[in-house]
């Protein structure tokens, strides 16, 4: 298997800080790969650069062999990354299949001419996401079925409100899904429940690269672990590997905690 996303010395700085210093690691086809680590290690600005929101200061970024280092998130997203975020932007008042067919919109082709007129191909075109976006639903069995798909997204649980982001990051058929935290704010069974989705999406051939905080939910879905530590990757490997690796421990526990811990 190639892979999906390589990242060759990337460097990020807010002023005179470096929140991301020379990163480089790849994401094989049809794994999960999580990066760990403390608060404020770089982990939210590497997806950021990632996905667009900001351009790296130096280093490249290639999806499927090219690069997107630069470009606006829009076209980030045409290319093939999607994500979500650690805090919730869904469109609360939107239903939620509605929800889903805007994270279509870069697949679909009509003009504004044409929508405008209703033309047969539009017709279709709109025929065709719509029974995409109920397939992308269907993918969470019994959250969001039937007439829920009409349901305000406001009126979700926090928990499905997490689900239907996930859902709407998938409506775009992704070369690559970034996972922002997804199981944050979640009780120990609904943190089950999502870890097993995301398994689930990656049986169905979905890559997924993902930021988490809760180890078991690491442990339970992750192919491969990269541990980061004030913008520097300490760690690469399994998730026993990480999870036991010292820099890892010293991180998480500080020196005198981590002699401690051992």
């Amino acid at each position: 298997m190639g892979n999906v996303l390589e990242l060759q010395g990337m460097s990020m700085s807010f002023g005179g800080l470096k929140a991301v210093d020379n990163l480089s690691f790849s994401v094989r086809e049809n794994e999960i790969l999580s990066i760990i680590g403390p608060n404020g290690s770089g982990k939210t600005t590497t997806f950021n650069v990632i996905s667009g929101l900001y351009e790296p200061d130096s280093g490249d970024i290639l999806l499927q062999g090219e690069s997107v280092a630069g470009l606006r998130p829009d076209q980030v997203h045409e290319r093939g990354i999607s994500r979500t975020f650690q805090s919730l932007r869904l469109f609360g008042n939107m239903t939620v299949l509605d929800n889903v067919l805007v994270g279509m919109h870069t697949r679909t082709k009509a003009g504004v001419v044409a929508a405008m007129l209703r033309l047969p191909s539009v017709r279709r075109e709109e025929a065709a996401a719509k029974a995409k976006a109920q397939e992308v639903l269907a993918m969470f069995p019994g959250r969001f079925s039937g007439p829920r798909q009409s349901d305000p997204a406001f009126s979700l649980s926090y928990a499905n409100r997490r689900r239907l982001e996930i859902a709407r990051a998938l409506a775009s058929e992704p070369a690559l899904l970034l996972l922002d935290e997804p199981v944050a704010g979640m009780n120990p069974m609904e943190s089950r429940e999502v870890m097993e989705q995301i398994k689930e999406l990656r049986s169905r051939g979905y890559t997924i690269l993902m930021i988490e905080h809760d180890m078991k939910v690491v442990e339970g879905v992750s192919d491969r672990v990269i541990a980061m530590d004030h913008g520097v990757k300490i760690a690469e490997g399994s998730y026993q590997e990480v999870a036991t690796n010292h820099l890892v421990v010293e991180a998480y526990l500080g020196k005198r905690g981590a002699g401690t811990a051992s």
